[in-house]
């Protein structure tokens, strides 16, 4: 049975969401900090874990960076900060998808559905035998290494996929709906706005001025445009 394991310091949150979770046929353990939680896991590893961000003690990010050294699970933050730098910095230290609080009860079980099944189908990008090239920026999938004017650039996992995906089509009008496809799956119930948390991540890493974009180029109603930097 699928074991989810879910971390919040509030305790009438956990025990409507272990309910809700069992109800649907999961295995479901609950700790109220990031220590209880990874105490829990080291235990026995959960297949997937919903992670409050706004804990005492040790933060869900803190809790996050340890999950990911020693914890193969993904991992879905729940939080009940609406500001939008929560959700960047989550994304980008590798969570496979956040939804704030409230929510619907039947969300979060599509998001969890959706996660597991992701992880389940093991979906990776393609990998080709040579180096791409985007004008300057190059992309070598032996290495897993991205350069922009020969200069290594640090990438996230997902932005690594999202720009290898971009870069396979340089210079096209890749329509949101394709990358959400491609990149996150067919399966993905998450919302759009994660994709757009990512540009702008990538930008600040592959554009002089992330303002003002010359490489990653939004078309608009579409979607974005990878073309060689001017």
């Amino acid at each position: 049975m699928t074991r989810i394991l879910v971390i919040d310091d509030d305790r009438l949150m956990r025990r409507s969401v272990a309910l809700s979770l069992t109800d649907a046929g999961y295995a479901t353990e609950t700790a109220g900090s990031g220590e209880e939680g990874l105490a829990l896991a080291r235990s026995v590893p959960p297949d997937l874990v919903l992670l409050d961000i706004g804990l005492p003690g040790m933060d869900g990010l803190e809790t996050l960076r340890v999950f990911q050294k020693e914890i193969a699970a993904p991992v879905i933050f729940v939080t009940g900060r609406r500001r939008e730098l929560d959700e960047i910095v989550g994304l980008e230290m590798g969570a496979d998808d956040y939804i704030t609080k409230p929510f619907d009860m039947d969300i979060l079980l599509a998001r969890v559905k959706a996660v597991l099944r992701r992880g389940q189908q093991s979906r990776p990008v393609a990998v080709p035998a040579l180096p791409i090239n985007v004008g300057d920026l190059r992309i070598d999938p032996a290495a897993h290494q991205v350069t922009v004017g020969g200069a290594l650039v640090e990438l996230a996992p997902k932005e690594y996929d999202l720009l290898y995906y971009l870069a396979q089509r340089a210079g096209q009008a890749v329509p949101l709906d394709d990358i959400v496809t491609n990149v996150w799956g067919d399966e993905w119930a998450g919302e759009t706005q994660t994709v757009y948390v990512h540009v702008r991540w990538l930008r600040t890493k592959i554009e002089t001025d992330p303002a003002k974009p010359r490489r990653l180029l939004t078309v608009r109603s579409v979607g974005y445009r990878l073309v060689p930097g001017q």
